[in-house]
């Protein structure tokens, strides 16, 4: 927050200079493309066109993508909620922009008559600033000294970085001043200390134990231990079935909720007192594409051909089915974890193409409607002959993903679902019932798919997994969707096992699933501390947005690097990092958190180098 005198003239001056450098640089580079008539009124409306319409265009969409997305939006969190992909990231956000495209049509309908009338009808000569390219060093030259300034006020440069001009500028003067070239200088949001040594500089990676902390953050890493065994466990000569059913974007505090006095998840909470129910569980990163690699793997961030629980149950001649209603080649989940390559039977979003509830061309938007995975389901495991030998099946129900209902979802919770151009805030309560209608619905669907089980005789001789890959903010938070912050709402997720008395450390991550679930067939795997903090990140685990742990009893401790602030859920405290006392349990925290970044981006590293 911008509370100073001197935060406020700062924020006003920087902000000023550069969109005065900004609208002067757009004025002379259009001027020189009239040279004929520099002075006319079709320079006029050119320049009027492009640098107050394009500026508008640029706000008008920023705003559309924050209203979705939020505050928190960057380049790193569109690519992770595209699955690696910027273009398909685009597609996702685009996928209301026809009203956009409407008026961008309008406005160039409305230029090309006002072009028409200034060439037909003779028109006087505006009188225009006498503007030369000299006068731009005027604004330059004070430039470097508030950019720099501000990088210094995290308030101030938070601030001015939501401004397309300042971004511009400051983002002309980092690229400058990098001598090193590694991405860092005096004029990036962290501060390059070490110019010329690209070994050292923020979200450098941190050698263990050689004396040196190259990321400046928590001192030199200490490291002990090793990687974990890429080695496929042997499980007993005849282990159970396993069903693991991940549910699309469903939070932690789906089971037990009510909504109108009517219970969510009756199937699921049936489940849960039977079996064991975790109620600690986390995402640790928020979005799809990485929970499933993560969840597979048992890894925060796994390299490709590593272990996964496909290549572990096909090696312990498990027969492989896969009934997904998205597309599993979103991010590349499938070649990372070995699922295709796997499957005796893989069914996904994109083997039908012809069922999809929707049209829209990104592959974040593409959901096949649970009831047709069950039938598929039938098709090829419907006969008690498919379960001769062990089975493994990864069902993934895509029904609460946004925007909460589709073509057939039944009316389980009551009302109307709310119609995609009326999300908002605003309709909050409209946008919770109808999410929470589209969660009863998975619960449904996983009671017809235990009915199954049930009739075919193998239920007894099944372990079935409930999960989910992340949770959703439905504006209870200020958010809505998943993957912008570290929180509650958009990390918790549902953990159900049907075999009860599993032994299950909590807080628990998604990375820990796989040793969970093949202990519970019978595998011997050395299980996690418990009671230690799950990591969580925002953005790619070498540059993120944000880092966080979340410790027993849902205690958090995150740290937000553009603003470099740390949030203590349990005090509802903000401090700067800056500001932390020396010898306080909250620096003892924040040192933690840096630890445990440090070590989960070494263990990736050891990982992927096999050390």
């Amino acid at each position: 927050m911008i509370d100073t005198a001197g935060e406020t003239l700062l924020f006003v001056s920087g902000l000023a200079v550069t969109q005065g450098l900004v609208i002067a640089l757009l004025y002379l580079v259009i001027r020189a493309f009239h040279r004929r008539n520099p002075d006319g009124l079709t320079f006029l409306l050119n320049f009027l066109f492009i640098g107050a319409g394009g500026s508008i265009a640029l706000l008008v969409a920023k705003y559309e993508v924050l209203s979705y997305f939020s505050d928190a939006f960057g380049f790193e969190l569109m690519r992770s909620l595209g699955g690696g992909s910027l273009a398909d990231a685009a597609l996702f956000v685009a996928s209301d922009a026809a009203l956009m495209v409407l008026a961008l049509a309008a406005v160039l309908i409305g230029w090309w008559l006002a072009m028409r009338l200034i060439r037909r009808f003779l028109a006087p000569r505006p009188a225009l600033p006498a503007l030369r390219w000299k006068h731009l060093l005027w604004l330059m030259l004070p430039l470097p000294i508030l950019a720099f300034a501000a990088g210094r006020s995290p308030d101030v440069r938070y601030g001015l970085s939501r401004f397309n001009a300042f971004a511009l500028a400051n983002g002309a003067l980092a690229g400058i001043t990098d001598i090193d070239r590694d991405g860092y200088s005096w004029f990036t949001p962290q501060i390059d200390l070490y110019p010329f040594d690209p070994s050292r500089h923020p979200f450098a990676l941190d050698v263990p134990n050689n004396g040196i902390d190259e990321d400046g953050l928590g001192g030199d890493f200490r490291f002990s231990g090793k990687a974990p065994s890429d080695a496929a466990p042997r499980l007993p000569e005849r282990p159970k079935h396993l069903i693991l059913v991940v549910l699309e974007s469903v939070r932690g505090d789906a089971i037990g909720k009510r909504v109108g006095g009517r219970p969510v998840t009756p199937v699921l909470n049936a489940l849960a007192a039977q079996g064991t129910f975790v109620g600690e569980a986390y995402s640790h990163v928020g979005f799809t594409t990485e929970s499933l690699k993560s969840l597979f793997s048992g890894r925060l961030s796994p390299g490709r051909h590593g272990p996964s629980l496909f290549r572990d149950l096909k090696a312990n001649g498990y027969r492989v089915g896969v009934f997904s209603g998205q597309p599993e080649s979103f991010g590349a989940i499938s070649e990372t974890v070995g699922m295709k390559e796997s499957a005796d039977v893989f069914i996904d979003g994109e083997t039908l193409k012809d069922r999809r509830a929707f049209g829209f061309a990104a592959q974040g938007s593409i959901l096949i409607d649970g009831r047709t995975l069950l039938s598929a389901f039938d098709r090829s495991f419907g006969s008690p002959s498919a379960w001769q030998r062990p089975v493994f099946l990864y069902v993934n129900f895509q029904e609460a993903h946004f925007p909460y209902s589709h073509p057939g979802t039944p009316r389980l919770i009551g009302g109307n679902p709310i119609p995609r151009g009326k999300i908002s805030a605003e309709n909050r309560e409209w946008v919770e019932r109808t999410y929470w209608n589209a969660v009863a619905y998975d619960d449904r669907l996983i009671g017809e798919l235990i009915g199954r089980l049930k009739r075919l005789g193998v239920w007894d001789d099944t372990l079935l997994v409930v999960t989910a890959d992340h949770g959703e903010s439905l504006f209870d938070d200020d958010f809505l969707g998943h993957g912008h912050v570290i929180n509650c709402q958009q990390t918790r997720i549902p953990l159900i096992l049907s075999q009860a008395g599993a032994v299950v450390p909590q807080p628990v991550g998604l990375s820990d699933y796989r040793g969970i679930i093949l202990r519970s067939l019978g595998a011997t795997l050395p299980l996690r501390e418990a009671g230690g903090p799950v990591f969580q990140h925002i953005g790619s685990l070498d540059a993120p947005v944000a880092i966080g742990m979340v410790e027993s009893g849902g205690i958090w401790t995150t740290f937000r690097f553009e603003t470099e602030e740390l949030w203590f859920s349990d005090t509802r405290r903000r401090v700067r990092l800056a500001d932390l006392a020396n010898g306080s349990r909250e620096k003892a925290r924040a040192e933690q958190l840096f630890e445990e970044w440090a070590r989960q981006r070494w263990l990736v590293r050891s990982t992927r180098s096999g050390g």
